[in-house]
């Protein structure tokens, strides 16, 4: 694994989190940019980092960083991440990766042009417990994996102004939340052969509640659903022909799984301790890629990442969903 020096894009609650994961395991930050000197000093000063720069430009021309972490709101995904790689930098980028799939396939162009490294920052894949899932699947204790169903929902702000309810900041709970249930279909199963989705709407446009079904070429089906209203059980199931998974609440973040085998009987419990939140685990694989040479990898690949906005763009056009400008 190579240690790369990591540039920060933006002082928002995701880039600390981000950010603090990083020091307490052992990872260099050289550098964060903000839109302005105050908040980026802020940002350094809490963190003890080297440099802070008043824009992101200047973020991205520092020498000291080798690999930039994009934690903007979702519409700057795009610019800010191409920014980094017309720079010379890798990127890691907050999911959901862009706004849509022209957006993403225009970021995974230019980075293989360029021969840098972009990864989508879908944390969740690299947590032990998903780790372990993929172990056990490959060792085919459950048998043939036929199902799976997954719930992302929190209560979160109603206030209008909130970036999460308004439309021009790429607010909703479906790229917030349901990315996160739709992203581990993905790695189940796949791009699915049909979509189906249903939803509701807030007063500003936003989506409130997403629930889609997936069929696949192989006759899988996979259920999920996200709200932004309501806080459900946030647990995930995977079932095969001689048993199950169930992933603990909250799935998406560091936590445990059980299995158990057709009678219902309890096989494994898996419950790692994680240092932290557990978002170095992301960090830890784009270094371990770049050390490596490679500009992509195989648990999250470039092609799946467009794949997956593919499939969220499907869902918008079924349920009337349109960000402005796009």
């Amino acid at each position: 694994m190579t240690a790369l020096r990591w540039g920060i894009i933006s002082t928002g609650g995701i880039a600390r989190q981000f950010t603090a994961d990083l020091l307490l395991n052992g990872h260099t930050v050289a550098a964060v940019g903000s839109r302005t000197q105050e908040s980026a000093d802020r940002f350094a000063a809490h963190f003890g980092l080297p440099a802070a720069h008043a824009s992101y430009e200047a973020l991205v021309a520092d020498p000291t960083v080798d690999i930039v972490y994009v934690a903007t709101p979702h519409p700057w995904h795009y610019p800010n991440a191409a920014l980094a790689l017309n720079a010379g930098k890798h990127v890691l980028v907050e999911k959901p990766f862009t706004l849509n799939a022209a957006q993403a396939q225009g970021l995974v162009t230019l980075a293989a042009e360029r021969g840098l490294l972009v990864l989508e920052a879908m944390w969740t894949r690299w947590l032990p417990h998903m780790v372990r899932l993929r172990e056990i699947l490959a060792a085919g204790t459950i048998g043939e994996i036929r199902s799976m169903s997954a719930d992302h929902t929190q209560l979160l702000p109603n206030d209008p102004a909130h970036r999460l309810n308004a439309l021009e900041l790429g607010g909703g709970a479906l790229l917030d939340l349901g990315i996160y249930p739709i992203s581990f279909a993905s790695q189940l199963f796949g791009t699915p052969q049909s979509v189906q989705a249903v939803a509701t709407f807030k007063e500003t446009g936003a989506d409130a509640q997403v629930a889609t079904m997936f069929r696949y070429a192989g006759g899988q089906i996979a259920t999920t659903y996200s709200a932004s209203t309501t806080r459900g059980p946030n647990v995930a199931v995977v079932l095969g022909t001689e048993g199950r998974i169930e992933l603990d609440s909250v799935w998406y973040t560091a936590t445990g799984l059980r299995v158990y085998d057709a009678t219902g009987a309890l096989t494994e419990e898996f419950r790692p301790a994680v240092n932290g939140r557990g978002m170095h685990f992301q960090a830890a694989e784009a270094e371990r890629l770049v050390g490596e040479g490679r500009i992509a990898g195989d648990i999250l690949p470039p092609e799946e990442t467009v794949a997956i906005m593919a499939t969220l763009d499907e869902i918008r056009q079924q349920i009337g969903l349109r960000y402005p400008d796009e």
